[in-house]
């Protein structure tokens, strides 16, 4: 019974995500074209569940556009030396919404802009420990002002949230 019900309130917290149109009249709107176009910086922050930041990062960031497809060029540094780097190719779709690729995503990423917000989910390959986890990622990014943008992320697996990443990114 315990099970059961575990299972529900994990089910129910799952589904307590806002609609990214709640976002539609906030401003300034947001355009991914323009935010995420010529060179950006971000300072980051994994956090487990409890609280605890367990990591911290800096990323110089290189965006390209061709119409409606985009190249995020990101390259990761982090507190421990440690470097990574990650292409994301998005594409907006003819309704609106986006698409996106990189190599440790697991198949596409989806996405829908409304007013100053983006919202999007994908499945991350993470390495941990000499192995591969498929870590979920529910991620919104904020549009703050033509400079800066606070981005949010949950991270789970299974439905069980293992942590947050939260990022700064700055326009210079």
């Amino acid at each position: 019974m315990r099970i059961l019900l575990l299972a529900l309130i994990l089910t129910l917290t799952a589904c307590a995500t806002p609609d990214v149109e709640h976002y539609a009249s906030e401003t300034p709107t947001l355009r991914l074209q323009d935010y995420f176009n010529g060179d950006l910086e971000a300072w980051g922050m994994f956090q487990k569940r409890n609280g605890e930041v367990v990591r911290r990062f800096h990323v110089r960031m290189t965006g390209s556009w061709e119409g409606d497809t985009g190249v995020l060029d990101e390259h990761f540094t982090y507190s421990d030396g440690t470097t990574e780097r990650r292409v994301w190719t998005l594409v907006q779709q003819p309704d609106g919404s986006w698409r996106g690729t990189a190599d440790d995503v697991e198949g596409e990423a989806w996405g829908q802009v409304s007013g100053n917000a983006f919202h999007w989910r994908y499945t991350l390959r993470l390495p941990v420990d000499g192995k591969t986890w498929l870590v979920d990622f529910d991620d919104w990014m904020f549009l703050i002002d033509d400079k800066v943008m606070l981005n949010r992320a949950a991270m789970s697996k299974w439905g069980i949230e293992l942590g947050q990443v939260t990022l700064n990114f700055y326009k210079p």
